[in-house]
């Protein structure tokens, strides 16, 4: 009876040990299911493109370069590239039964756009550390506002906050000692 019970014990340790993918496997499983969602995409526009599948800060990033009609898949001021995103999510989660953070760049658009949103975040603090005065920015995206909050929170004596609603949700950059 106790070689049972025995067996039975070391069944459940196994299945336990078998439970499903790490984190970092989970985010690769997320990149593989992305990488085949946006090639038969590109497929079915008979568009060019090689797919980067990574790993970084803890989420799963799919790039697309190469193809002279990837522009067309950002879009003005990247609301196209958005949307890819946010489908490409969807049908990660479609398969894992989990919500993605997955991240897609297409034509290194947003890695451009990064660095922009570093410089202006970064000036925009100097400007009011300088002058005393808050500067509200346009209104941006969540990807788009980080960015800048995390240029702001660089610069010593100044700060950052986000006010409004989606999608006009803004960054306003204030001196530290403001309330």
């Amino acid at each position: 009876m106790s070689e049972t019970v025995e067996a039975i014990e070391t069944e459940e340790k196994s299945g336990d040990e078998q439970s499903g993918p790490t984190g970092a496997e989970l985010l690769v499983q997320e990149g593989d299911i992305a990488g085949d969602y946006l090639e038969r995409l590109l497929d079915l526009l008979d568009y060019d493109g090689d797919i980067d599948l990574d790993v970084e800060a803890g989420r799963a990033v799919v790039s697309i370069d190469g193809g002279d009609d990837l522009e067309k898949l950002v879009g003005n001021r990247g609301q196209v590239l958005e949307a890819l995103q946010e489908l490409t999510r969807l049908a990660v989660q479609q398969e894992t039964g989990t919500r993605s953070r997955l991240m897609l760049d297409i034509a290194g658009w947003r890695a451009g756009r990064r660095e922009e949103l570093r410089e202006l975040g970064r000036s925009t603090a100097e400007t009011v550390v300088s002058t005393g005065e808050k500067v509200r920015l346009q209104p941006m995206s969540p990807f788009e506002r980080k960015v800048v909050h995390d240029a702001v929170a660089e610069v010593e004596g100044a700060r950052s906050e986000s006010e409004g609603e989606e999608p006009k949700r803004r960054v306003v950059v204030l001196p530290d000692d403001e309330d």
